[in-house]
């Protein structure tokens, strides 16, 4: 909750991505990100820990539907149109590193990929993966 001054101090005020530098946006149509912020900046009521900026594909989204976490399926009393191929998402970087195991993960922009990933994913299997990084 934001205080007085504006700012909230369960978020660090200037979130990094996985090279130690500011993190940028991830998409802001749809709007991604567990603050809807377009960002994948996390916190503590981040239990999800969503802060992968993936460009998810059909592939990954029949693996997460399978899973159980269907993202394809518009939900319009959560003013959610679902995803398509091509979409970016801020997910869990528990379910991307399960997706990864499973040979199905999306590629992601390492540049929007908060740096709390990497307590779960190296960097050398995130840049495997990464649109913003020959």
């Amino acid at each position: 909750m934001p205080d007085a001054s504006g700012s909230d101090p369960g978020r660090p005020s200037r979130p990094r991505n996985v090279f130690g530098e500011p993190l940028t946006e991830c998409c802001a149509k749809p709007l991604t990100g567990f603050y809807r912020t377009g960002s994948c900046e996390t916190g503590p009521e981040d239990a999800g820990v969503h802060t992968v900026c993936a460009q998810v594909d059909a592939e990954f989204l029949a693996f997460s539907k399978a899973a159980g976490n269907d993202l394809s399926t518009p939900m319009p009393a959560y003013g959610f149109d679902g995803l398509n191929p091509g979409d970016c998402w801020c997910l869990c970087a528990a379910r991307w590193k399960e997706a990864l195991d499973a040979g199905k993960a999306p590629k992601i922009r390492l540049a929007a990929t908060h740096e709390a990933t990497l307590r779960i994913v190296s960097f050398a299997e995130l840049k495997k993966h990464a649109l913003d990084v020959s």
